[in-house]
């Protein structure tokens, strides 16, 4: 039976959603294509009616993960500015939780996937490095209108500290200490935000 361009399309969304979630969740050299495939209902044969490799299929999950955490991202800057909150602190504050440290599935795939793709090639990092920068003008458009200056250095500072503090809240095994760690990384992002002003 032959299917048309729309259920090819779509079938391609539902493996680049099912990969992007799964990398994150189990890692990307963890994640088989049998299993990825079974992830949505179909056999390993059709992987390559969609992708030439699995590398493709990396750097577009990478793409779609990375876009829905800046639109979620920019939906809790947009909202905390509507009803006059801190958009620097609310979209901190909504990044380090509990839950996301326990959803990586759902969440940042830059804290997920950050060192896995450091071992990928150059066309895959691009890709990473592509959305890391679109997610970085974000985070500079929260910070004070009296940081006007090296805006883009402290949102990789911001960002750095988010990220490890997630990673960091992670790989402990004390349910207080990993509290402890989101919390201080929830400060000194703020804290780097609003520190110096030049």
């Amino acid at each position: 039976m032959r299917y048309g361009k729309e259920h090819k399309e779509e079938t391609h969304r539902k493996v680049v959603e099912a990969a992007s979630r799964r990398f994150r969740k189990d890692g990307i050299e963890a994640t088989g294509v049998v299993d990825l495939m079974a992830d949505v209902g179909l056999t390993h044969g059709g992987f390559y009616a969609h992708f030439p490799s699995k590398e493709t299929l990396v750097k577009e999950a990478l793409a779609a993960a990375s876009l829905k955490s800046r639109e979620r991202l920019q939906r809790e800057i947009d909202k905390a500015r509507d009803e006059g909150r801190d958009p620097l602190e609310s979209f901190v504050r909504s990044y380090l939780t509990a839950l996301h440290r326990d959803r990586p599935d759902r969440g940042c795939s830059v804290a997920a996937l950050g060192s896995e793709i450091a071992r990928h090639p150059r066309k895959t990092r691009e890709a990473f490095t592509e959305g890391l920068e679109k997610t970085l003008d974000i985070i500079a458009s929260t910070l004070p209108a009296s940081v006007t200056a090296q805006r883009k250095e402290k949102a990789y500072a911001i960002f750095s500290t988010m990220i490890g503090s997630l990673q960091l809240s992670r790989a402990v095994s004390d349910a207080t200490m990993s509290q402890s760690v989101i919390d201080a990384g929830i400060a000194a992002a703020i804290q780097i935000g609003r520190g110096a002003s030049s």
